[in-house]
């Protein structure tokens, strides 16, 4: 089992930046692949960004430019850095974990809301 803890999320208004941090913990392969989706209100959850354990990265073109995703394998900690925001990226946030174990079923926090508005 491997759990995870979110946090960062919050109001902010349009242009404004947010920081979400996610810790994994448990059973964690030193393989793995962790990431941030969003889903909103009436939609379905969709990939923002992921980060390999060897640092590869995969973005949505939606965020290209404006989130960056970090990771710091020693503490099993993903962070997205979130600048520029737009109304539209109101959402709940989610963090992910997958190895070979749980590929087809990644786990999931219990998600950070994030909200855009004056």
């Amino acid at each position: 089992q491997v759990q995870l803890v979110e946090s960062g999320g919050g109001l902010v208004q349009p242009g404004g930046s947010l920081r979400l941090s996610c810790a994994a913990s448990g059973s964690i392969f030193v393989i793995n692949t962790m990431g941030w989706y969003r889903q909103a209100p009436g939609k379905e959850r969709d990939m923002v960004s992921t980060m390999t354990s060897d640092y590869r990265t995969n973005y949505a073109d939606s965020v290209k430019g404006r989130f960056t995703i970090s990771r710091d394998n020693a503490k099993n900690t993903v962070y997205l850095q979130i600048t520029s925001l737009k109304p539209e990226d109101t959402a709940v946030y989610y963090c992910s974990y997958s190895d070979f174990r749980s590929a087809r079923n990644p786990y999931w926090g219990q998600g950070t809301q994030v909200t855009v508005s004056s």
